[in-house]
Formats: C-alpha cells, structure tokens, sequence
C-alpha cells in the first residue's frame, strides 16, 4: 500500500519532461543515511537553512540553464518529494530498492520515454555545498573536451586511510611491460571503490587500449584522487551501455563508476577535472561533517556581506540566501545601509531589510516581515509570519526586548511596543497598529485595529477597535488596565 500511495504521489507532482532541452541533471536522494543517526532523511537534513536536496537542484538549475530534473527518490521517499515544490520539467522517479548508484541512475533514465540527444549530469543529493558556478564550470569543460564522459574529481588532503571515496584509476607512464603510454598517459582508466581496495590480496592489474597497468594495494590506497560522484555523460551513448554494469564487487551492487571501464572498453573517451573550490564536493554520513559544512556555508556568507553590514559574532548568525541577495542589491545602490546583527540573529526567509535596522541579540525573524527605515528590534525578541502572511514594520519604530510579534500585522510609523508584549494577526483578523503608538507591560492584542498617537499599558484587546480620544486639556486618553471578562470562572475555587 505504501508504495501505491508514493507512485500516485509522484505521479501527481511530476510534470513534463522537455525533449528541446539538451541538459538532464539526475540527482540521487534515494540513500539510506543510516550513518546521520536521524528519523529525518538524509537527503533533508538543511545546510544554511535549506535542505541538501534542494541546495543540489537549485544549483543545478542555474548551473546548467534550467535543465529537465529528474530526482531518484527510496527511502522517506514521500518526504523528499513533499520537500521539494513542483517545478517546471522535474520528475521524480522511485528506486524501492537500494541496489547502488548505477541502478538508481537506471530507474532515472528509464524516465525518459523517447529519443533524447543531450547530456545527462548526475548528482549526489548530500553534496549541499555544490554551487552554480561549479556545475557551470563543470558544463563548460565537458563540451570543451568534446569526451563521452567526464567525472568531477577532488583531491583528499587528510590521512589515506581514512579516506573512503572511490579513487581514480589513471593510466600510468608505462604499462606493466616497460611500454610507453604516451598520449594515454594521465587518461581515467576507471574508479575502484574504496571497499573493493581494501578486499585485494594481489596487485591490481587492468587494461587499458589493449595495455595491462598494475597498481599495489597501498599505492591505490594513497592516492588521493577520488570520484566526487558528480558526472557528466552523453545520453545515447550511456542508454547504449547502462545495462552492461552488473554487480560484482564486494557490495553487490550496481555502481554508476563501472561505467568509465566500460565506455573505455567501447572506445569511447572518459576525461576528468577538478572544481575551483574543494570543499563543494562535501557529502555527508553523519552529524559532524553536516556541521563542518553548515559552518563552510556560514563563512561563505560572512565572507559575501562582511564589509557591507555590521555581524557581532561572525561564527552565530543565520541569514537565508534570499536576504544576502537582497543585501548586495540593496548596497548596489551606493546608500550606506548601517544594518548592524548581534550575536546569534536569525534573518529567515521572506525578510525585506532596510537602511538603519538594528537588530540586538538572538532576534529572530522569519517569514514576510517587511522594513521601513530607522528600525531597532532588542534582544530575543521574535517575529515570524506564515509563508501567505505580511507583517509590516514602519518607519523609526522601536520592539522592545523578548517581544514576540507574529502573523498579519501593520505596525505605523514612530511606534515603540516595549517589552513583554505579545501581538497576533490572523488572516480573517489582521493587527493594525497606527502611528505614534506605544504599547507596554504585560500586553496583548489579537486582531484588532489600533488608531494613531495612543498609549496602551498592561491590556488585552482581542479583536478591538480602539480609537483616539482627546480630552479638553488636549492630551489623548491612555488605555490602562483593560482586561475581558473571564472565562471559565465557574470552574475555579478557592482552596
């Protein structure tokens, strides 16, 4: 029943695949993650904010020009897909069992019905460090190559031994009979999976254009080139071979590396490059690395905005990619922003900032919180909207310590809400706070419409209207003190 139930979910969310378009990317999702230690996907786990499956379609979208998208999902399956929003030209495509990276690449690929001249990239969905500029550079050398395949590779720095990425297999200057290799020479041969090194009891020999190559076990084991996982392939060429990967290795399962063996065999050219950066071809296993990543992401930001706005602590802030985005453009435009962060302040997603925003430490904002100019927000205050919802802030107004404000809200121009004050819009009921207000003490108004120039002190208005009143000698009443009657009350005794 359950893999009914996640067939009709795919096949509700998937839309068309576009035949024009000359690049594929195939992300695979469908892993285990048994390592992550979590009843959350692997493949959900944010980095920066955002799930790692997401960052990788994201980046691959505008990497290679808004590609066909198919995305290989297995376990937590339904989740992966809810995560991830329908968007235009993505399929998913369901691998009920883990059987390896070359058979999820299959269950892929059997997605496209048609005849299909173009380029198929392939992805791991952890690898959520990956950027626009990496797969676009990555596109660039491929067609350049003019080569069948080519594989992203990276260059481990730590011990070898605790190396566990497949290593790449490259043809050596001379065969194992003293022959030259030469215009073969540095060629990938293949990927030998670091498992399958370690099961060796010989060297290991392999051939390549009729030459046979021997590596030891400790020389492949030192060699720090390994295969991120991310290639690049031509469709026909791999729709023509894909089935000839069978499953024996130590793991018994189908890898997508075979395939650089087999092109070989083929005749067929397999070329190899490195990124501009290392660290974007991080995965994940298990809770640390995810760490070490979130806190590349973090220095990478820092890094964006560092002489633009004010952050206190450099190593506690949180700014959703959409902000920073907004935050250049903004500094674009030549006004200095005097925009200062305290330590540990959240910027979510949804946030319009503005020139002259303070915000004090651990503030937390999320949703479609919109900014005026001149805005102060003390310490823990909170401010969060759902994703339909707006809340307004105007101008040279003022939030008092650990506030917490959150829903359909307009708050005028020059209004101070002072500490220990709760606020709530809904959608059938909005806050509507006039300007020139002040609210303090123990407050808390639910839905009601505030007019301009009041003071309001150590009241609960749940859908009021409350208006101006001016008294003879010119000063406008304050509200004091104004409390519903209880409810409930019948069910309360003294003791």
């Amino acid at each position: 029943m359950e893999k009914e139930k996640i067939y009709e979910l795919i096949n509700n969310q998937n839309s068309k695949f576009d035949y024009s378009k000359k690049e594929t990317v195939v992300i695979l999702a469908a892993g285990h993650g048994k390592r992550i230690k979590s009843k959350t996907s692997k493949m959900l786990h944010k980095i920066w904010g955002k799930p790692t499956v997401e960052r990788v379609a994201e980046a691959s979208c505008a990497g290679l020009g808004n590609a066909n998208s198919i995305i290989v999902v297995g376990i937590k399956a339904e989740d992966v897909i809810q995560t991830i929003s329908p968007k235009p030209h993505t399929i998913f495509a369901y691998q009920e069992e883990q059987k390896g990276t070359g058979h999820a690449v299959q269950i892929a690929i059997a997605k496209i019905e048609n005849d299909y001249n173009g380029t198929v990239y392939i992805l791991p969905g952890d690898m959520g460090l990956i950027d626009s500029k990496t797969i676009a550079d990555f596109k660039r050398s491929f067609i350049n190559s003019k080569a069948d395949m080519m594989v992203l590779t990276g260059l481990y720095n730590g011990d070898p031994q605790n190396n566990s990425y497949g290593r790449i297999v490259r043809v050596k200057k001379f065969d194992v009979d003293g022959n030259p290799s030469g215009d073969d020479f540095g060629k990938v041969i293949e990927i030998i999976e670091h498992k399958d090194i370690l099961n060796l009891t010989d060297d290991y020999i392999t051939t390549f254009k009729n030459k046979k190559y021997s590596f030891t076990k400790e020389e492949l084991i030192n060699n720090n080139e390994f295969n991120s996982g991310v290639y690049a392939v031509d469709y026909k060429q791999m729709k023509k071979l894909l089935s000839e990967i069978d499953s024996n290795n130590a793991q018994g399962e189908i890898y997508i590396t075979d395939l650089i063996s087999i092109f070989n065999k083929n005749g067929l050219t397999v070329r190899a490059v490195n990124p501009h950066d290392q660290h974007v071809l991080m995965g994940f296993n298990n809770k640390s690395v995810l760490l070490e990543m979130e806190n590349i992401a973090r220095k990478q930001t820092y890094e964006l905005i560092k002489d633009i706005i004010e952050i206190e602590a450099p190593d506690d802030f949180f700014i959703h990619d959409d902000v920073v985005k907004d935050i250049i453009e903004l500094d674009k435009k030549g006004r200095p922003l005097d925009i200062k962060l305290g330590k540990g302040v959240y910027l979510g997603k949804g946030v319009k900032v503005n020139y002259n925003l303070t915000l004090s430490k651990n503030v937390y904002l999320n949703g479609n919180i919109i900014f005026g100019e001149n805005v102060s927000i003390a310490e823990n205050a909170h401010l969060s909207t759902f994703e339909h919802q707006t809340m307004l802030i105007g101008n040279n107004s003022e939030i008092f310590w650990g506030d917490i404000i959150k829903g359909n809200i307009k708050i005028g121009n020059n209004s101070r809400i002072e500490s220990s004050v709760n606020m709530t819009g809904s959608d059938e009921h909005p806050l509507l706070i006039g300007e020139n207000v002040t609210i303090k003490g123990t407050s808390y108004l639910f839905g009601s419409i505030v007019d301009d120039d009041l003071f309001i002190e150590h009241s609960v208005l749940i859908n009021k209207r409350v208006d101006k009143l001016v008294l003879k000698n010119g000063e406008v009443k304050k509200i004091r003190f104004y409390l519903p009657p209880p409810e409930g009350i019948d069910s309360i005794s003294d003791l």
